[in-house]
């Protein structure tokens, strides 16, 4: 299969050659056409990195201004031929590819019906990382706000995010997955579109992901694929913790209506309410966010 590669780049450096040079290995077995590196007006020397690459054929896309994950992505896409392509690998600078780790994710793609294909997530230190997720609903956001998304994730099907490591061991569909890395067929890419652009950061993969089930596509999980993950620190930092929260009320109030909209928003508004009170200084923004959402910081 011909494969292209777009990375997303703010300020990233520090991880992107790392990611760079993980590309070889990782695309043993189909045909690397282009890696297209979006960068959203880094301050440091992205673009610098990117070209030093030499055995990469790196094509570098600037936006001029901080525009947005999804608008990057989008911007990436609109710099290849499609014509020439099977699939776009859509990563983050902070990944690595394990050996030949595209393969299993091209083969799915193979399959009629399977537009989006995820890999297995691991930490640094090769831990878990859990990246798959349910379809978002008011029970879940109820459950996840009384006893919290880690465990309602390992009792069955109660919590959205998918925390159990046994359902990591096998192959199978899931409702969206964490946009860090998906590699997306061509034909579902002219189908459904580009990815929202009013999701500034976070939430817009999940829209993408339903949006394309929508449309009869499904995201594929293969645990044969595996990548290293760095992380971002949406788990530590207030401002993007914030975010993250408020962009996901939106999306399913725009999805479900209001009436659904407003039940999601009380259940999610409990949750982190409870766990401000509990000291947790990123719940203690995410609930006032939630309370005034227009306020909400953007970078």
């Amino acid at each position: 299969m011909r494969v292209a590669v777009v990375i997303v780049t703010y300020n990233s450096a520090d991880v992107l050659e790392g990611c760079l040079r993980s590309l070889a290995s990782g695309a043993r077995g189909v045909e690397l056409a282009a890696v297209v590196v979006a960068d959203n007006a880094s301050a440091d020397d992205c673009l610098t990195v990117a070209k030093r690459v030499a055995d990469l054929p790196v094509i570098t896309v600037q936006l001029g201004r901080n525009a947005g994950y999804a608008a990057a992505i989008n911007a990436g896409v609109d710099a290849l031929d499609l014509d020439e392509l099977d699939a776009i690998y859509v990563i983050n600078p902070d990944c690595r590819l394990a050996s030949g780790s595209i393969v299993p994710l091209a083969e799915c793609l193979k399959t009629p019906g399977r537009g989006i294909a995820v890999p297995y997530m691991v930490n640094p230190d090769g831990s878990l990382q859990p990246s798959l997720r349910r379809r978002p609903s008011v029970r879940r956001a109820v459950v996840e706000a009384v006893i919290g998304g880690d465990l309602a994730g390992r009792l069955g099907r109660l919590g959205e995010l998918v925390t159990n490591p046994r359902e990591y061991e096998r192959p199978g569909p899931f409702a969206w997955a964490t946009g860090a890395a998906m590699l997306l067929s061509v034909p579902m890419i002219r189908e459904i579109g580009p990815w929202d652009e009013s999701f500034f950061l976070y939430s817009e993969e999940t829209e993408y992901c339903l949006r394309a089930a929508d449309r009869g596509w499904l995201t594929w999980y293969e645990p044969a694929s595996v990548i290293e993950h760095i992380g971002g620190d949406s788990g530590t930092n207030p401002a993007l913790a914030a975010l993250l929260i408020v962009n996901k009320v939106k999306l399913f109030r725009r999805r479900r209506g209001r009436p659904a909209g407003a039940a999601y928003y009380l259940a999610v508004l409990l949750g982190e309410g409870a766990r401000a009170l509990a000291g947790r200084k990123i719940s203690k923004a995410s609930f006032a966010a939630l309370l005034r959402p227009s306020e909400v910081w953007l970078p």
